[in-house]
This record gives structure tokens, sequence and C-alpha cells, in this order.
């Protein structure tokens, strides 16, 4: 194999600036891109070829050069976020953007963002207005709460309420309170950011009464209740709710909050999911302050929604952090139209895509699994494609012990290894995410809406994806 001879073999660059697809890359994009991914081709298709030891597969990639470079130019201009078909299973998949936002909520929103809106203008009165306003009403109606405020999201929620109650002061919270909320981000981190002094109380599993009342002095500004929605302590274990901690924190006149991470306002037990507080309940117990996820069980866009007594919501309003931290047009939006359905139960599980898949009974998933698979079976593809029984998780660091019955689609590729499957399937022009299981490939049907199944198909039969060999492969 003279390897001399197939560098020599590769166009040069004045040559490929002549080319009349380039010649069409130039006009629809600009010379200094194309001159870039020509480049960058060029170095690839030099380092395959010092790798290669078959002269054939060398030379097939030269006479790829134009189409990799007609993809390099593409993959340049297309948006590197972009959709994906979530097949995991997991309802809130914090790498998949957790909750999303329904279509009918998504289109309402589009002719806001695109536009000017009333953001911060009040249209009755004609002057400035809160952005909090197109939503504090309803977060009070439907919670109980004096006020409410959002944040961006829960973290900084916690800091803003902290930073505004307690700094300069110590905030007294249950050793096995202490959660990392993901990323590292540890709830002892964000209130010294706060300005607030930590006082550990209890043990890792055991907290009594006792432990908070001895822990309070005059220094003490508030007591903190964090809800361990992303893990639970099991066995030996004991723990002060809320409605105990408010007498005492009456008779020292400070504040009881609670950081409730994923925040629920609607019992899910009636559902079969396991019992988790809701949001009313913290309210209805004398919680002074409660902050929870809007884009976790609520079900919404990113936010760290803030409720409870108007006197703290106001400190918080007028703190200078507040404006670092504040929402955009496009969360409040999103919040007031998701918040909207939870003046009806029955209208928030239907319209609100996070629980009406948590709620979804299992027949109706079974129906949707064997249609996906009567779907993909009718292209004829070269796999064994059945329907097996599964489970699925809520994710997102909610009810972390939950399995919900489920059903996948199984996929059995016969001419290539399930890894390459896995790969190319996140490689489509629509990535669909799956899961792997043994020697199979599932696609958990709970997470996947069904105006994607033909998708899903046709993006199958048209690229080849089970095929042994495919353009995706080749890149």
């Amino acid at each position: 194999m003279n390897k001399n001879m197939l560098y020599r073999s590769i166009p040069k660059v004045d040559v490929l600036l002549e080319n009349e697809t380039i010649q069409k890359l130039i006009d629809h994009y600009s010379r200094d891109t194309v001159m870039e991914a020509i480049h960058i081709e060029m170095d690839k298709l030099r380092e395959f070829i010092g790798q290669c030891e078959e002269e054939d597969r060398a030379r097939a990639q030269i006479e790829l050069l134009l189409a990799h470079i007609e993809m390099t130019v593409a993959a340049m201009h297309t948006p590197n976020m972009c959709m994906v078909i979530n097949g995991t299973g997991t309802i809130l998949h914090t790498n998949l953007g957790r909750a999303p936002i329904g279509q009918e909520h998504m289109r309402r929103l589009s002719a806001i963002a695109t536009g000017y809106s009333n953001l911060e203008y009040n249209l009755k009165e004609g002057r400035r207005g809160e952005r909090y306003s197109h939503f504090e009403k309803l977060l009070c109606k439907i919670t109980g709460a004096e006020a409410a405020m959002a944040v961006n999201n829960n973290a900084a929620a916690v800091m803003l309420i902290l930073s505004s109650l307690a700094k300069g002061g110590q905030v007294v919270v249950s050793r096995g309170e202490l959660v990392e909320i993901g990323g590292k981000f540890r709830i002892p981190d964000v209130m010294e950011q706060s300005g607030a002094t930590l006082v550990e109380v209890g043990t890792t599993n055991k907290t009594h009464f006792d432990d908070y009342e001895n822990a309070i002095t005059e220094e003490t500004k508030a007591l903190l209740k964090v809800h361990t929605s992303n893990y639970r302590i099991v066995g030996f274990t004991e723990s002060v709710g809320i409605d105990e901690l408010i007498p005492i924190a009456k008779e020292h006149e400070i504040p009881v909050i609670e950081d409730l991470g994923s925040g629920v306002l609607i019992d899910l037990s009636k559902y079969g999911i396991t019992y988790e507080p809701t949001v009313q309940d913290s309210i209805a117990k004398g919680a002074d302050v409660v902050c929870f996820s809007g884009d976790k069980l609520l079900g919404g866009p990113q936010a760290g929604i803030i409720i409870g007594r108007k006197k703290y919501i106001d400190m918080m309003k007028k703190n200078q952090l507040t404006r670092a931290l504040r929402i955009d047009k496009f969360t409040a939006a999103a919040l007031e139209m998701v918040l909207q359905e939870y003046l009806s139960e029955e209208k928030a599980i239907q319209n609100i895509p996070v629980l009406r898949m948590i709620t979804c009974p299992l027949e109706d998933v079974k129906w949707e699994a064997e249609e996906l698979c009567k779907i993909l079976n009718e292209k004829e593809l070269p796999a064994k494609i059945e329907c097996v029984p599964c489970e699925s998780q809520i994710g997102g660091g909610s009810l972390p012990l939950e399995r919900i019955p489920s059903m996948a689609v199984a996929i059995h590729p016969q001419k290539i290894s399930v890894a390459e499957l896995e790969e190319r399937m996140r490689h489509l022009p629509i990535p669909a995410i799956p899961r792997t299981v043994n020697d199979t490939v599932l696609l958990d049907v709970r997470t996947i809406e069904r105006r994607f199944f033909k998708l899903l198909a046709e993006q199958f039969k048209e690229l080849d994806v089970l095929e042994k060999i495919s353009l995706i492969a080749g890149r």
C-alpha cells in the first residue's frame, strides 16, 4: 500500500475551490466558512490514511471528501442544541432538559417571545408593573400563601431567602438535611454564599426537637427544613416536622423556612405514586417561607419559586440579589401558563406533560408500545422488535425510590452491535436516546410522545440505521 500516492491523490485546495459543489457552498454560506471546513476535512482525511492499512478503504474516504465537506459546513450552521426523543423512561431527565413544556403552552409562548409583551407593564393602570404579578395571584390561590415570587432556580431561591432573612446571623438546620443538590452544589455552600452561618443539629439519621431548641441563640435568624427529595434515609430515623417547629420559632420571633426541592402541587398518591409532601401542606402547617423548583414535579420551566408570608417576600423583592437572579420573559410567561392548569387538577394531569407521563395507566402505555412496535416492524428492519415490560423512573432528584411499571419497545439488531445502534440513534437528525439492557436497546414508551412514532421509524429506514454500513457510522 503506497501511502504517498494516496496522499498525492487528495485534491488540492485550489482544485476543490473550482468544484461546482464547493462554489454553491461558498455562495450559500461564505468563503471563510467553506475554507475552514475544507482544512478540517483534509486534516481528518490525512490522519485516516496514515492509520489505515486497506487501500480500498482509504480511496473510498478520498471519494467522500466532498460529501464530508458539505456535512461539516452544514454542521457549522446547525445549532448544537436540538430536540431529542427521550426513550430512557426517566421522566425528569436532567441531561435532557427535565420537564418538557406542552405544545399548546409553547405555541402561546412563541407569540409572546417573538414580539413585545407586558412583562413589566401594568396594562390596566398604564404604568410600570412587576414581572411576578403575572403568576403571583395564581400561586397564592393554589398554595394558600400570602405572596410569591420566582428566581432562576431553586438554589438561587435558597440563597436569596437566606440573604434576605438571615445574612450575618445563624440558621439552624438538621445534619441529615444537608443535601447536595447536584453538580457538587451543596446546601452548606449555598448558605455560605448567602452570608448566613450554618448551625448543624442532630445526626445524619436522627434529629430531635431538643436539638433545635438548644441551638437557638440571640444570633439565630431562622430555622431551615430541607426536604430530602433526591434521596431517602430509611430504618432507624427520626426528624422534626414543620408543625413542631412553628411554636418555638414564634416564641423566638424567627421564621421557619422550608426548601421542598422538587415541589409538588398535587397529591400523587391517588395515582399510585408514593406520597410526596405538597407545597400546600407546608403552608397549611405554618411554614413562613417555602421554595421549590419549577421544572421538576411542577412540570414547568426552570425556576426557583418562593412563596410565604408577604413581609418576607417583600424583603426578598427589595434585595439587590433579586435583579441578578430574576427570571426572564420566557420563564414568567411559561410559569403563568403552567400554573393556570392547576386551577383544575384534571386539566393539569391532561395538559402538563410531566404529570401526564407520571399518571398514565400501564394499559395505555402498553397500547402505545404495541403501536410503535407495529410501525417499526412495518419497515422490515433487520432487527427483532418486540414489546417488553420495564420500569420508568421520575428522575430529576424527585422520588428517588419510585419505579413506575411501563412498557418498552425492545430492539435486537441483527447486523450491528447494540453499542453501534445506540451510537447511531444519537446521530439521527432528531436523535433518539434509548437505554441499553444486556444485548438489547430499549425505548421506554412512557417518555415518548406518539407524534414521534412514525418519524422514528422513517429515520431508521431512510438512514439504514440498522445496516452494517451507514453514512452515520462512517463519520
